[in-house]
């Protein structure tokens, strides 16, 4: 089994728009993406699939019904 690196300060310094998740990597048959985010975000869910919000930079808010998740 090969193990890859990922660096993530190279792998973002290579696109410049928002809102278009990259494949950087696989992990267990998913896709590892990063995107870069500016503005609000609208809540969405994925039926097959997880989400990892890894905040590099800035802030993030995540607005759940009952709190918010800085």
């Amino acid at each position: 089994m090969e193990i890859n690196k990922v660096n993530l300060k190279s792998k973002l310094n290579t696109f410049n728009e928002y809102w278009n998740p990259k494949i950087v990597g696989e992990l267990n048959n998913q896709f590892v993406k990063l995107a870069k985010f500016k503005g609000e975000f609208i809540m969405h869910k994925h039926e097959q699939e997880d989400e990892l919000f890894y905040v590099i930079d800035g802030k993030l808010f995540i607005e759940l019904t009952d709190k918010t998740l800085e």
